[in-house]
């Protein structure tokens, strides 16, 4: 691929990953807005929530922030390995 091609290709992926990092950031400042949200719901609710519903919640938090968490590595680890072998098919 020449120069051009190669650099106008590069251009693109740089563009969508900070598309991707913009939007993962809003995403996860939504899910910390909402969780403390919920949180205070929670400590506020004048029925008693049991602990184990509090609990699984919690957990249920929790995964969803690993998920989150585990797309962002992945996601960041694709675009590194798509930058190199860009960077290797130019040497």
């Amino acid at each position: 691929m020449d120069k051009d091609k190669m650099q106008a290709l590069k251009q693109i992926m740089q563009t969508n990953k900070m598309a991707f990092d913009y939007n993962y950031s809003m995403m996860m400042s939504a899910y910390e807005q909402n969780k403390l949200l919920f949180y205070t719901f929670l400590n506020q609710s004048t029925d008693d929530i049991p602990t184990e519903t509090k609990n699984a919640i919690e957990e249920w938090l929790q995964v969803y922030r690993r998920g989150c968490d585990d797309l962002k590595r992945m996601t960041d680890d694709s675009y590194r390995l798509v930058e190199k072998s860009m960077t290797s098919d130019t040497k």
